[in-house]
């Protein structure tokens, strides 16, 4: 499909969607606790939808219904998951389609469901097949398991029992093995320890453990050497039942808070990023500071966050611990006043596309140059008055957050048309980011 969007005024309160790193996470907890657990409000994305057919594939049952408890009205389309977990596998093939996430992160729950006898196969499609999955083969065999991959890709064939033990690694590729081990180890039979070097994507792991948490599950995390992380699990838990909230996606929220920067009035309010006790940090959240430095005022309100962002200057940011926000950052950049320079280009190869190839080549076509120098993406602004960009025609390369980051250019008062080619694979993590974004009050036309 491709869309175009025009420069446009946004306007209204838009609410961001369920978190799919929340959602993921607490999948596999309801499918690890012998009891019933419920997921209110559960985010709606492809790779939420994978993980939860694989959790059923792996011996949860799941029921899907309004959200009466919280919400009376079913016009509103809020659902809930009831899960009863237990791991009782019922096929020997789990399809997580494009979800990296979900690949990494069911590879030691795999282990754990499958015999000494038993194979359980971890497929996907697309841009996955290309993204590294060797860390397991080294790993697991440590801890009991034995795995074969495609020259360290997907499929991975698993073989368990996962046992448990001591294990030392590089986590500096994805923090997405570690949040794999703290799920599954705790259910082995043996007591393990993770010793984790360059640890990356931190605020990830302090999610993993605030969902273990809540489930009852107990993780010691020691943090004395800068370089080293050491994990102490127990074996032998059991996690017990939650009932939990999807907390809203900061890393959507991104998209939107940059919209209404960029394109939002006086009313533009972007709702479901409260603060909540009961809520996970998440990385993301630190947009929050990249717009402060960059100028922005932001004001909370009971209905959401407001914007003001009448004067937008160039910013540094070290984006390492959130990759994920550098598309959409490098997007807001071209409309700051100087350049800017975005910490993070190392974490952005193994993506559903290798981003930084794809910011400089894609944002060239609209007239933004960006250079990659070392480990920092720098973005130069065109000079003088709107429009800031050209009119151009992006080639999303089957990457969500690229569509993203081309919307932004396009949608933003000071931007031009830009024509997304390919613009269907936002569905990864926003399905409804298009209907949203004309509810809003954007001029877009789509084709098939």
């Amino acid at each position: 499909m491709n869309i175009t969007v025009r420069p446009s005024s946004l306007s209204g309160r838009i609410e961001a969607p369920g978190s799919k790193s929340h959602m993921q996470r607490l999948l596999v907890a309801a499918l690890l606790c012998p009891g019933r657990s419920t997921i209110h409000r559960p985010a709606e994305n492809d790779d939420c939808l994978a993980v939860l057919s694989a959790v059923a594939a792996l011996g949860a049952d799941i029921e899907i219904g309004p959200n009466s408890e919280t919400d009376p009205d079913p016009e509103t389309g809020h659902e809930r998951i009831e899960i009863t977990g237990g791991l009782a596998p019922r096929s020997q093939s789990l399809d997580v389609g494009e979800s990296g996430l979900g690949a990494r992160m069911l590879a030691p729950i795999a282990a754990l469901a499958a015999q000494a006898e038993q194979t359980i196969t971890i497929e996907g499609h697309g841009s996955l097949l290309g993204r590294p999955m060797e860390a397991w083969t080294e790993i697991l065999p440590a801890l009991g398991a034995r795995v074969q991959s495609k020259n360290g890709r997907l499929p991975l064939q698993i073989s368990g029992p996962l046992l448990g033990g001591t294990v030392r690694y590089d986590g500096s590729l994805s923090s997405q093995f570690t949040t794999g081990l703290l799920m599954a180890l705790p259910c082995a039979p043996r007591d393990s320890i993770l010793e984790v070097e360059n640890l990356s994507s931190r605020p990830y792991i302090e999610m993993t453990l605030h969902v273990l948490t809540r489930a009852g599950i107990v993780v010691e995390w020691e943090q004395s050497d800068p370089a080293l992380d050491r994990f102490r699990i127990p074996g032998g838990q059991t996690y017990q039942p939650t009932e939990t909230t999807v907390a809203g996606d900061w890393s959507a929220g991104a998209t939107w808070l940059i919209l209404a920067a960029l394109a939002g009035d006086e009313t533009t309010l972007i709702d479901r990023l409260q603060e909540q006790a009961e809520q996970p940090e998440q990385a993301d959240r630190s947009i929050l500071g990249a717009l402060l430095f960059s100028g922005v005022k932001l004001m909370r309100h009971p209905q959401g966050i407001a914007v003001d962002a009448k004067k937008r200057k160039g910013f540094e940011f070290d984006a390492r611990h959130c990759p994920d926000l550098i598309p959409v950052l490098s997007a807001y950049a071209a409309f700051c006043k100087g350049p800017s320079r975005i910490l993070g280009r190392e974490r952005l190869r193994h993506k559903e596309s290798d981003r930084a190839l794809a910011i400089v080549e894609e944002f060239a076509k609209a007239g933004v140059r960006v250079e990659i120098e070392g480990d920092a993406l720098i973005i130069h602004p065109n000079k003088g008055k709107a429009p800031r960009v050209q009119s151009a025609t992006l080639n999303a390369r089957g990457d969500h957050r690229m569509v993203l980051a081309a919307a932004i250019l396009g949608t933003a008062t000071a931007g031009a048309p830009i024509t997304i080619t390919g613009a269907e694979c936002v569905a990864k993590s926003h399905p409804y980011f298009f209907e949203d974004l004309e509810s809003a009050g954007a001029e877009l036309n789509a084709i098939a």
